[in-house]
């Protein structure tokens, strides 16, 4: 593994790639730093230290500063992070689906390049409608209720977060805000283009990935404090976290990686003096289809309900209690798990299209053994894709509720508890095994060996011993690249910061 590693800068390529990702992700770590003009950072970030790190991690302060890698507590360039573009992306994505003009224009020449335009004016007017919002939560921070308690915060430092509300600030809030996120757009392209993996997910990654140094200082503190008082936790359940760490890395690697393979066997056709066709392939249906969408849609709609109660009923204790209960109880787990079940199969409904692949097989002389071609065909894929989506979404419910479980039933602080479990995990190791891929094939295609034995990522779980250890392994090597972005990025950001900071 470390020789491959040494290969990766061997290859004249590869290694200006890697290079390049390398120095545009300490760029967005740059940006995350620099704070906005006529805002008082050290107000919101006493507020994220003191107020927000005591919840559960799923307000959405808290949501939009962990996908912002920590922007959003420094009120800095790129507060709003890629989150307009991937909201624009999914809105495209899904309307393709449902519209038929614009399922049209994406089977034609150039159909594709017109829906990514469609998706970046989208962008853009999602950022001057949240760069607004933001702007006008900075100027009156005590009457949004997603910055609960930021009053009190205000009047013990004695400053107020906006120095010069109004107009102007307004303006220039959301210009600044807007051209961050477009610039973010930009380096998320050149990487892509330019660099190794993708763009806009690195760029994710590296924000979720900037929290992990923090966290492990909360941890500290909370298991070591300082001043002779006792530690609120017992030491065992360090030792139970970093197994039952390794434990989750191991099984969110599987269940990423998991397929079912479905043989498609294709007829013989003579064609002249050839003979065409007539070996076996197999279709890869995956047991994770819909990623990590739908803890993400769960999170965003089950956030709103309580604070609209909050918000209309202040004097209402039984109200006030529901709202509680909404977003955090018994309630708020039954919601959270029944909607990630819903958009699971909402997703594979608009996304998975088991018609169309029958008719495509059927035209290319493909059928599934056993299986009669067309209509039977379509209702076998559906029939299968149901099943593997059932697994899928209990995986991702109970991924989604570990930090909150181990949050309150170990008292294990809640920065530290999300790298447990949630959309950042399954971002993290989806991003990284993507990446390791890519770098794989730059090397295999060099005869260099690659990362793993055989030189390929397996696509199911193998239950030899040889196979439990390349999980292992590939969880060793999605958290050494954790540690090297942390080493090459974080250090480099937080030493910029501390400049800025001045």
């Amino acid at each position: 593994m470390i020789s491959a590693f040494a290969n990766t800068l061997k290859i004249p390529e590869l290694r200006i790639r890697v290079l390049f990702t390398l120095l545009m992700l300490v760029v967005v770590r740059v940006g995350a730093a620099i704070t906005c003009p006529g805002v008082n950072a050290s107000v919101l970030q006493s507020w994220f230290h003191n107020e927000a790190t005591q919840q559960s991690g799923g307000s959405v302060a808290a949501l939009f500063n962990l996908f912002s890698g920590g922007a959003l507590e420094n009120c800095a360039l790129f507060s709003l992070g890629v989150m307009p573009y991937i909201s624009a992306s999914i809105m495209l994505q899904l309307l393709t689906a449902v519209i038929p003009q614009l399922a049209k224009l994406a089977k034609e020449d150039g159909g594709r390049q017109k829906i990514m335009q469609y998706t970046r004016y989208a962008t853009i007017a999602l950022c001057l409608f949240q760069g607004y919002l933001l702007a006008k939560s900075f100027e009156i921070p005590k009457q949004n209720p997603f910055l609960h308690g930021i009053d009190q915060t205000i009047a013990r430092l004695g400053v107020p977060l906006v120095s010069h509300p109004g107009i102007g600030f307004e303006l220039l809030t959301v210009l600044t805000l807007t051209a961050g996120t477009m610039l973010l757009m930009w380096i998320g392209d050149q990487i892509t283009d330019r660099g190794i993996g993708n763009g806009m997910s690195l760029i994710i990654t590296v924000g979720i990935v900037a929290r992990l140094p923090a966290a492990l200082i909360q941890t500290w503190k909370t298991f070591v404090p300082t001043g002779g008082q006792a530690s609120q936790l017992n030491p065992m359940v360090l030792v139970f976290m970093i197994a039952f760490l390794v434990l989750v890395i191991a099984a969110v690697i599987c269940i990423t990686q998991a397929q079912r393979k479905i043989t498609i066997q294709y007829a013989k056709r003579v064609v002249g003096r050839k003979v065409m066709g007539g070996g076996a392939q197999y279709m890869p249906l995956k047991v994770n289809y819909a990623g990590v969408m739908p803890i993400i849609f769960a999170q965003a709609l089950l956030i709103f309900p309580s604070t609209i109660v909050q918000m209309a009923f202040k004097y209402n204790p039984t109200a006030q209690q529901i709202a509680g209960m909404l977003a955090d109880g018994w309630l708020h787990y039954t919601f959270y798990g029944v909607l990630i079940f819903f958009f699971s199969y909402f997703w594979v409904a608009t996304q998975f299209q088991p018609q169309q692949i029958a008719d495509d097989l059927k035209k290319y002389g493909g059928y599934i053994p056993g299986v009669r071609p067309g209509q039977p065909t379509a209702d076998f894929l559906d029939f299968t894709m149901t099943r593997l989506t059932f697994a899928g979404a209990l995986f991702l419910t109970i991924v989604a509720l570990l930090p909150q479980m181990l949050s309150h039933q170990l008292g294990v602080p809640p920065m530290a508890a999300q790298f447990f479990g949630g959309s950042g995990i399954l971002i993290v190791v989806g991003v990284m095994l993507d990446t390791m891929r890519q770098i794989e094939t730059h090397l295999i295609q060099r005869h260099y060996d690659g990362f793993l034995r055989k030189g390929r990522l397996r696509g199911r779980f193998d239950r030899t011993p040889a196979g439990r250890g390349e999980v292992v392994q590939q969880g060793a090597l999605v958290w050494l690249w954790v540690g090297v972005a942390i080493l090459a990025v974080a250090g480099m950001s937080i030493f910029v910061a501390s400049h800025f900071a001045k």
